[in-house]
Parts: structure tokens; C-alpha cells; sequence
């Protein structure tokens, strides 16, 4: 385990509780750096994306590939970690996302960023991603030394994400004005080096690896997902919501440019707004003591997300459409964030780095694939029709589940569910 917490650490409030460990203030440091520079490129690829060739087919492609890896091999990185030094592995895999950064610059700085290489780069971060965000979230539980505070630090995780969410994009809106994509680029190589570097200096043994093949182990998730019904109704919560709703991103850019007569600028607040909601869905997930009702709290924030949707599919001034961000935000953050922590407070230890690579790829692979028709469907109906779709189909679901929120187990019962799992796996 980590390092005990100091004494003076201890005096931490409620909502920040997970920030009395020593090893948890040092990843909340360097990744609140890292992640602000990773929005930063985000922006900036879309709005290169779009800039030199006008299609939104090509930044839905781009977006599918960046996110398309954790889908397809998510759930079998996930067991080869639980056999892995995570610790080791996480340092390893950011070094490598900062010279991709740094190739992503020079490429676009010296002109040779054509659509073709950043198709490849976008790959080759997608690659990466897979490996690098389920190490980071199932190291979470190391960087504390109590089980009570993992909520609550996955809640100030989320919130570092969509805190940077909030000033990222309006910042490379600005950056971009002033300057260039592979300056954004740059700053995000540089980024990387403060979580390295946190990682560094943390004190953590190394957690018993998973026994057997990745084969062996990845059927051990299996088996644990199979014996907690409750926790596949969550991952289908997760498939619908991000497949339609998280899909506004990819088309962002066409909103900017062609809806609201917008530029880059336009875009960074756009996306700013979304942050805004998310951050302010993360701090109140923070503060909450017990995951006591989270359930029904996760179809609320659905059924909040497909509204938001369709407004803002539908509007065209500016400002309502920057409060229809806002609460969209609001509502996938908190359906994805209070289920991710769900999850990694009832999944046994053993098994944390495969619960999380399922969630991850339900998450970010089905963002992937409605990125992907987002894109398609938009290039031939048009941005708003897609998106007025992508609200429906998401509102059809939330109503679906609604008479069916009392078969729900609470969170007592996943947790009987997943033990048994737990301990089936183990056997």
C-alpha cells in the first residue's frame, strides 16, 4: 500500500478527503497539468482536422480512432495489467504519450501534417490511450491507504478531468488565435512531464499480479461481470449514453464554423461549457458521503443528457446553446463518473484493473463508434438532424429503463454479487 497520511494531512475537508495521501496529492498535482495540456491538443487536432480539409466524416474518423483501440482491445489490456508492475507500466506508457506529442508538433509545424498522418497519429494515441487510462484508474486505490476515500478520489480525478474540460478548450481557442496547432501540440509534450514526474517520486509496493494466462485472466472478468447483474446493467447504461449523447464532440467544430459563424474561439467556449457542467457534476459527486441512491441519480443524469441534446441540436443563438453545454456536461459526467465509481468501489482488488478496462471500453469505444456515425450521418443530413437523432435515441432508452428502475439492486446487493464473483475468479 501507499504511504500512510501524515498527521497534518488528516485535517483535509470531507469534500477533498483523498487529497490527506501523500501519494494522491502527488498524481493530483501532475495530472492536473497533464490533462489541461491533453485538452488543449484535442481542440486543436479538431479544429486541424476540419481546417484543412472541411469534412466532418474525417473528424468523426479521427475521433473514432483516437478513442476505437479501447473498445477492441480494452477488456484484454485490462487483464495483462493485473498482471503487471502498474506503477512501472503507467511511467513507461507516459513517456511514450509525450513523444508522440512532440512528433504530433514538429509533423504539423515543418507543414507535413496531411490527413493521412494524422489518421496515423490519432491511431497511434488511440493505442496508447487503451493501455494508459485503465493502469491510471485501477492505480487508483494505491494512491490512497483507505477503501473509504476511493470514491472521493475518483471524484477529484473527475474532477481535475473536467476542470481542465472547463479552461482547456477556451485556452486553445486563445492559443490558437495567437499562435498555432503545433504550438498546442507542443505544450501537451511538455505536459506529460509533471505526471511523470509525480510518479516518480511516489512510494508504492507493487500489488500481487494476477496468476495465468492474459486469457485466463481476462475470463476471470468475465466471470465477475456474469455472477453482478446489477454492474452489466450499468455497462448498458454506459454503451447507450456515450454512443448518442458523448458524440456532440466530433461535431463541435461544424457547429463553431458553419451554425454560429464562429472560429476557433467559438469552438474553445463551446467546449468550455460543456467542462463547466462537467466540473461543477464532479464537485458534486465529491461531496456526496455514500453512493446511497446513485443508481437512480445515473438515470436522472441520462435523461438530463438526452434533453440538453436536443436543445442544443436545436438552437441558434449562441448564448442558449452554451447552456445547453453546460447541462449536458452535467449530465454525462455525472452518469459516467458516478458509475466508474460504482464500480471501482464494489470490483474486488484483484480483479479492479478488469472491471475498469470494461467500463473504459463500454465508455470511450462506444464514444468511438457514435463519433464515427455521428461523423457520417452529419456529412449527409447535416449536423443538427444528427444530433436531434442522437437525442431521441437516447430519451427512447432513459423511458425504456424508467418502469424498470425498481429491479435495479442496490448497492449492497452488486457488492454480495460481485464478492461471490470475486471469489468464483479466484477459485
Amino acid at each position: 500500500m501507499s504511504a500512510s497520511p501524515s498527521a497534518g494531512a488528516r485535517r483535509w475537508p470531507q469534500a477533498v478527503r483523498a487529497l490527506r495521501h501523500r501519494n494522491f496529492r502527488l498524481y493530483f498535482a501532475g495530472q492536473l497539468v497533464s490533462i489541461l495540456g491533453n485538452w488543449i491538443q484535442q481542440v486543436a487536432l479538431a479544429w486541424l482536422v476540419y481546417r484543412l480539409t472541411g469534412s466532418s466524416a474525417l473528424l468523426g474518423l479521427t475521433s473514432f480512432l483516437a478513442l476505437a483501440p479501447q473498445l477492441l482491445i480494452g477488456p484484454l489490456v485490462g487483464a495483462w495489467i493485473d498482471r503487471c508492475d502498474k506503477h512501472r507500466l503507467l511511467q513507461t506508457v507516459q513517456a511514450l504519450l509525450g513523444v508522440q506529442a512532440t512528433a504530433l508538433a514538429a509533423l504539423t509545424a515543418l507543414g507535413w501534417a496531411t490527413p493521412h498522418l494524422l489518421v496515423a497519429m490519432a491511431t497511434l494515441l488511440g493505442l496508447l490511450n487503451a493501455v494508459e487510462t485503465p493502469t491510471r484508474q485501477a492505480l487508483m486505490s494505491r494512491f490512497i491507504d483507505s477503501r473509504d476515500d476511493l470514491p472521493n478520489a475518483l471524484a477529484l480525478n473527475a474532477m481535475l478531468v473536467n476542470g481542465s474540460r472547463f479552461v482547456g478548450p477556451p485556452l486553445a481557442g486563445l492559443l490558437l488565435g495567437i499562435s498555432s496547432e503545433a504550438f498546442c501540440f507542443a505544450l501537451n509534450a511538455v505536459s506529460y512531464l509533471a505526471l511523470f514526474a509525480g510518479l516518480r517520486l511516489m512510494r508504492i509496493e507493487a500489488a500481487e499480479p494476477a496468476r495465468g494466462s492474459v486469457g485466463a485472466v481476462f475470463r476471470q472478468g468475465l466471470d465477475y461481470m456474469r455472477g453482478a447483474p446489477a454492474v452489466r446493467r450499468l455497462m448498458l447504461s454506459v454503451v447507450v449514453l456515450n454512443f448518442s449523447a458523448s458524440c456532440y464532440a466530433v461535431l463541435l467544430p461544424v457547429f463553431a464554423k458553419d451554425v454560429f459563424a464562429g472560429d476557433a474561439t467559438t469552438l474553445g467556449w463551446l467546449w468550455g461549457a460543456a467542462g463547466g457542467g462537467a466540473l461543477a457534476a464532479s464537485l458534486f459527486l465529491a461531496s456526496r458521503r455514500t453512493t446511497d441512491g446513485q443508481e437512480r441519480l445515473i438515470l436522472i443524469a441520462c435523461t438530463l443528457s438526452a434533453g440538453a441534446l436536443l436543445l442544443f441540436a436545436n438552437s441558434t443563438w449562441l448564448p442558449l446553446a452554451l447552456a445547453a453545454m453546460v447541462l449536458l456536461g452535467f449530465g454525462l459526467s455525472c452518469a459516467n463518473v458516478g458509475t466508474n465509481i460504482l464500480l471501482q468501489s464494489l470490483a474486488p482488488d484483484a480483479l479492479r484493473g478488469r472491471v475498469v478496462s470494461f467500463y473504459i471500453a463500454c465508455r470511450f469505444g462506444f464514444e468511438a463508434v457514435g463519433g464515427l456515425c455521428a461523423g457520417l450521418l452529419a456529412a449527409r443530413f447535416g449536423a443538427p438532424v444528427t444530433l436531434d437523432g442522437a437525442g431521441l435515441l437516447l430519451l427512447a432508452y432513459c423511458l425504456w429503463l424508467l418502469p424498470r428502475q425498481r429491479t435495479l439492486a442496490p448497492a449492497a446487493d452488486v457488492a454480495d454479487g460481485g464478492g461471490a464473483a470475486g471469489d468464483e475468479a479466484r477459485g
